[in-house]
């Protein structure tokens, strides 16, 4: 007779995100992972390939919050200051989840950066204000925003400081000014 299986896909997963969203990346392994769910590691090996493999579902549904219910929430009507915003909000939320997605060397790295500006020149070209901006504009845009909201985000979740809402919309709408006034593109190399 076959063991009825008790363990699920989300179970793993939701333990998987729990591991990241407290300890971070580093701690990302089978052992900590079946450890939250009182179990062996065997469910995780019997549901996933490997460990990238439960990497990559748990990245998808990580994005699919993002997309979903961080980033999109409205608070101006104005595209750029509201994903900043709501950035920040989300490092001062969800600290550990933010550093380990954000920061840390473990962590999503490449995968989030290159998620969060495929979202924000998504969210850009959706704006009629940046309807005529060249890509050059609009990564120039993208980058000079994501230094300043990162550098505020970072602060503002070490405690270092602690800047009203009007404040970090008006340091987020100054930023978006001077660079669109720049003659010269924000490049930066990931």
């Amino acid at each position: 007779m076959a063991r009825k299986k008790t363990i699920t896909r989300e179970q793993i997963l939701a333990a998987a995100y729990e591991v990241v969203a407290t300890e971070g990346f580093s701690r990302f392994t089978a052992r900590n992972i079946a450890s939250k769910m009182k179990c062996s590691t065997q469910p995780i090996y019997l549901e996933f390939k490997n460990m990238d493999d439960l990497k990559t579902e748990l990245f998808e549904q990580i994005y699919s919050y993002l997309s979903n219910e961080v980033f999109p929430v409205e608070h101006t009507g104005h595209k750029i200051i509201d994903l900043a915003y709501n950035y920040i909000h989300f490092a001062n939320s969800e600290k550990r989840l933010y550093r380990s997605l954000y920061l840390d060397e473990y962590g999503g790295g490449e995968a989030m950066q290159e998620f969060s500006y495929n979202y924000f020149t998504d969210a850009v070209k959706q704006d009629a204000a940046y309807a005529n901006l060249s890509k050059e504009q609009i990564e120039s845009l993208h980058n000079g925003t994501w230094i300043v909201a990162t550098g505020i985000a970072a602060l503002m979740s070490s405690g270092i400081i602690h800047p009203t809402d009007v404040q970090i919309e008006k340091l987020i709408q100054d930023s978006i000014d001077a660079i669109l006034v720049q003659e010269e593109p924000i490049k930066v190399d990931y």
